[in-house]
């Protein structure tokens, strides 16, 4: 059975960019036929176990899946802080107050980190549309399990990126993660995207709303409260 773009956006609840980036960065098994990008249920499905990744919905949503319980978000957005009023030529000096703040990281992975950061080519800014991005490492990380991080980056003015936005709305809201293996990459970019897409995060971001209601915007989508896992 061959799935299109948008029946594997909705089964795994993220954006069609989302998907294309996966195809170009993560070898999400797909065929070219006739200008139209298709894909193997079956291939897909092994694809997406093979990197801890569950659909949430959908035509590759699982009745009973193995990954029932994870890594919860909101604990992480703790760990790494709402930051309001950010410049955005600031926003490279904040993420790196975000890992140097980071107590469960060696000081050395610390270190490594931050010349990632400005390493040319070393963060992948991933646009994700309703003036969102959700930047990362583009070379997976592995912090161990207390060690994964989020912060949200509320900036004064739109940050320029290299790629433009899906929707071409400006980039105004950085949701920033590391997470704490490579296994669990794929999912929290998932539900990530997934929460500022469909959940109520974007609006209170949007409103201004406090930290505590932000950190319980995230604390939505965690496994706890039926989201995904990791």
């Amino acid at each position: 059975m061959y799935l299109n773009l948008v029946e594997i956006a909705e089964s795994f609840g993220v954006s069609e960019k989302v998907v294309a980036d996966w195809i170009r960065d993560e070898g999400l098994p797909h065929v070219l036929d006739r200008g139209r990008l298709l894909f193997d249920r079956a291939r897909v499905a092994d694809w997406a176990a093979e990197h801890g990744l569950v659909a949430r919905a959908g035509f590759l949503s699982p009745e009973n899946s193995a990954f029932t319980t994870g890594l919860a978000l909101e604990p992480m957005l703790r760990q790494g802080g709402i930051w309001r009023d950010v410049p955005a030529a600031g926003v490279v000096g904040v993420l790196e107050r975000v890992i140097a703040a980071h107590a469960g990281v060696a000081p050395a992975v610390r270190g490594l980190l931050a010349q990632r950061l400005r390493a040319a080519g070393g963060m992948n800014w991933a646009p994700v549309g309703c003036g969102f991005a959700l930047p990362h490492f583009s070379t997976r990380v592995t912090l161990g399990r207390e060690g994964g991080v989020i912060a949200l980056l509320l900036l004064r003015d739109p940050l320029p990126l290299p790629e433009p936005p899906p929707d071409g709305e400006p980039v105004g809201r950085l949701l920033f993660f590391i997470p704490p293996s490579p296994r669990a990459h794929l999912d929290m970019l998932a539900r990530l995207s997934r929460a500022v897409a469909h959940g109520p995060l974007r609006g209170l971001a949007e409103q201004g709303a406090s930290d505590e209601e932000l950190f319980r915007a995230l604390g939505a989508v965690d496994p706890s409260r039926g989201g995904g896992v990791a």
